[in-house]
């Protein structure tokens, strides 16, 4: 089985068709056609940065956010705390084909 290691938001991905992956959120709306051309590495060819003409395209199946992530700070005896929650957005990508 073919797959590809793909880099996108400072992140690599190992993928193959068929796999579903969550990378940093996109502007691209749900249906959408995404073509990641930034493969390091595809069908034994390693890329130096990148393979030349190498390509890996997939679509948007879900625009959403995780769970949310709660930070909480305090200094002991001083009354001093703070909490702050983050959701991290992300899209959800089907790999379609390793070109």
């Amino acid at each position: 089985m073919s797959y590809a290691i793909i880099e996108d938001g400072g992140k690599q991905y190992k993928v193959s068709a068929g796999d579903v992956i969550y990378v940093e959120k996109k502007e691209a709306a749900e249906g959408d056609k995404i073509v990641f051309d930034k493969v390091v590495f595809a069908n034994g060819t390693v890329g130096a940065p990148y393979v030349d003409g190498a390509s890996v395209l997939g679509t948007v199946a879900k625009q959403g956010k995780e769970k949310k992530v709660v930070t909480f700070k305090y200094k002991p005896k001083k009354h001093s705390h703070s909490k702050q929650g983050h959701r991290q957005p992300y899209t959800k990508v089907v790999i379609d084909t390793i070109a």
